[in-house]
């Protein structure tokens, strides 16, 4: 938003918390205004603030950018009685479609066809589980004002029901603040397409296509790409047409996103309207080579759609990957912590990197845990998906755990390249997309062997290189021996399975176990960055090499390793330390409920609290049966990761 209003010359005013005093959307924009402490309810989502900062900067609109107060009716009413400009549709619009129950009924009055549910003001429990069965499961559970993937839930029996609406009800009620639930029936394997929309102040309204954003996991998209694969022209237009009589069923005005549901035989069903500029809209802009934000602006200053509806040509393909600090392996756990290293593809007319951090920052746990958004556009799908992957390989990041070898993984899967795409995708692939962990392969231990060597060797020189009052005799040997072959044994950890592996060096031979390999090598800088460059028996690989806190990481051109220094057992003894007493918070982040108290027995399994963190809510659950001890975070508390939130003894020891 900021880089659009720079090159259309019109000044930006950030507002910022606590916690993102140093963001970059701080020093790009033209004024900061801190507006409270990290809780977003304290801050982002304290709408008297943000209006008091409009006031003080004389600000003439507010753009609300995608989330927080994006879709809020009550702020947009509030900018228009200020005499503010809302840069989106008018408040109607965002209360029609921000009720799922009501936008279902004035799409159906306009033709536009929905799916079967219960979207009734009677929600009580009974109510609901009596429309879920009539329904017939598996059935969708969702927030009526949700959006995001949140307050989402899916039951696929009666069984279940009840515990999947309570959590539905709690995460809606905190994303927000109203617990009021649909019922929809749940369409097996559907894709997820939706249509990019704009209106403006005269009544006219237009589709810029659709996009496909199928791949989700938590119900949040992954991966997206424009437009949908295997869509043919006539459902494309019907696809526009639907999306366009929405909009005009509401007087809607600005950037909107019309979402469909679809089955496997390309129909389609109205599933609700974002009444905002879609975090995926970059995907929309290259394949229409508009910049939707600017339309936004002129929009909202009330000049006419830049574009009518046969003025606005598709062209090419383009996929958008959503990076994120997440552990896919463990169920895709959001985490937070600092980019200690951080490298990306050079950015181009045809590469975007949309992004809010840079090497140094750190990821918070107050918010969403999105790193960037890596866009690619080419003249077709494969082209474009070769550009995607050869981007995400050279998108390298350390500090902290990252979706890139999964997004790397997926785009590479067979049914992807295909484009057999749908919303099980991930579950349905699972064992293809997260293979049995394999050993590195000894010539990549080699490698990271030979790197943390020659590291070594630059910051001796480096040290023998200083001045006369610092120098040491010591530092001044060159490692030169007479009839004595200069041997090392290194001790390293595998990042793959976590085992030890010893590399015994014997000038440039390097022994794995009863393997022996040839290498040699140098490290080399180019663009600021670190590279290494070696040959194993022949075999010559040029690698990023990045060495931080007794951890080697190595990115290749097909993947990347991460080998570790093994950390001595006096050290993981301390750390370990009531790692295994009892439960431990997965990550920091606030208690928002708690199922037990001292002296409750549990199973394996059952639930002791629930956390909120990264936006997401977690369950924890008891690790093992016994009898609770002592419960250490009440509701409302925050913990730091690993803290251990209860403790309890075991069943047998209670006994006795």
């Amino acid at each position: 938003v900021m880089r659009t209003a720079k090159k259309m010359g019109v000044k930006s005013v950030a507002v910022y918390s606590e916690a993102d005093r140093n963001s970059m959307h701080v020093a790009m924009a033209d004024e900061a205004f801190c507006i409270g402490p990290a809780p977003s309810q304290q801050s982002y989502l304290a709408m008297e603030k943000i209006i008091q900062v409009a006031r003080v900067s004389a600000a003439q609109a507010v753009h609300p950018g995608y989330g927080f107060l994006s879709e809020n009716t009550e702020f947009a009413e509030l900018c228009k009685q200020e005499g503010i400009i809302f840069i989106g549709p008018p408040s109607s619009a965002i209360r029609d479609m921000g009720i799922k129950s009501t936008s279902k009924a004035i799409m159906s009055a306009a033709g536009v066809p929905v799916v079967e549910g219960y979207h009734g003001e009677d929600q009580s429990d009974e109510c609901l589980k009596d429309h879920a069965k009539r329904i017939g499961y598996p059935v969708m559970i969702k927030a009526v004002r949700g959006g995001g993937g949140k307050g989402m839930r899916i039951a696929h029996s009666e069984k279940e029901f009840l515990d999947q609406l309570e959590s539905a009800r709690r995460e809606a009620k905190k994303s927000f603040n109203d617990d009021a639930m649909l019922i929809e029936k749940f369409v097996d394997n559907p894709r997820h397409v939706e249509v990019q929309v704009f209106g403006d102040q005269h009544g006219n309204a237009v589709h810029l296509f659709e996009r496909d954003c199928s791949v989700q996991r938590r119900h949040q998209k992954i991966i997206e790409e424009a437009p949908g694969p295997g869509i043919n022209s006539e459902v494309r237009k019907r696809l526009g047409e639907a999306a366009v009589k929405a909009a005009k069923a509401v007087n809607y005005v600005g950037a909107g996103t019309v979402e469909f549901i679809m089955d496997s035989r390309h129909n389609f069903y109205f599933m609700e309207m974002n009444t905002r500029l879609q975090v995926e809209h970059p995907v929309t802009e290259m394949i229409t080579g508009t910049d939707l934000v600017e339309w936004q602006l002129r929009v909202a200053a009330g000049e006419k759609l830049p574009l009518m509806q046969e003025e606005i040509l598709l062209r090419g393909h383009a996929f958008e990957a959503r990076i994120y600090a997440e552990d896919p392996n463990n169920n895709f756990m959001p985490g937070a912590g600092p980019l200690l290293h951080l490298s990306t593809p050079p950015p181009d007319s045809f590469t975007r990197i949309e992004t809010g951090v840079r090497q140094g920052d750190e990821v918070s746990v107050h918010y969403d845990p999105m790193i960037a958004k890596l866009v690619v556009w080419a003249e077709d799908r494969q082209a474009a998906l070769r550009k995607l992957r050869y981007s995400l390989h050279r998108y390298n990041i350390v500090g902290l755990s990252t979706n890139i070898d999964f997004l790397l993984s997926l785009s590479g899967h067979p049914q992807f390249e295909a484009g057999n795409v749908h919303t099980n995708f991930i579950p349905q692939h699972h064992d293809e997309l997260f293979p049995t962990k394999k050993a590195t392969p000894p010539e990549v231990m080699c490698q990271a062997a030979l790197g943390l060597i020659l590291k070594e060797k630059m910051q001796t020189d480096a040290f023998r290189d200083q001045s006369d009052d610092k120098f040491s005799p010591f530092a001044s040997s060159t490692g030169r021996r007479i009839n004595i072959c200069y041997t090392r044994k290194l001790s390293l950890l595998d990042g793959e399975n976590g085992k030890l592996a010893f590399v015994l060096i014997k000038a440039f031979n390097f022994q794995i176990q009863d393997k022996t390999f040839l290498i040699s090598g140098e490290i080399v800088n180019e663009d600021d960055t670190v590279y290494l460059r070696s040959s194993v028996n022949g075999t010559v690989c040029k690698s990023r090499l990045v060495i931080l806190d007794n951890t080697i990481y190595l990115f290749f051109p097909e993947g990347s390793a991460q080998v570790g220094l093994p950390v001595p057992k006096y050290l993981s003894a301390v750390s370990s330390v009531g790692m295994q007493s009892g439960a431990v918070a997965p990550m920091t982040g606030t208690v928002e409920k708690v199922f037990v108290k001292a002296g409750d027995k549990v199973q394996i399994g059952d639930p002791l609290m629930v956390m909120i963190a990264m936006k997401m809510e977690h369950t924890i659950r008891a690790p093992k049966a016994g009898v609770i001890k002592k419960v250490n975070f009440q509701e409302g508390a925050q913990a730091n990761r690993h803290a251990p939130l209860v403790e309890f003894v075991d069943e047998e020891a209670e006994s006795k």
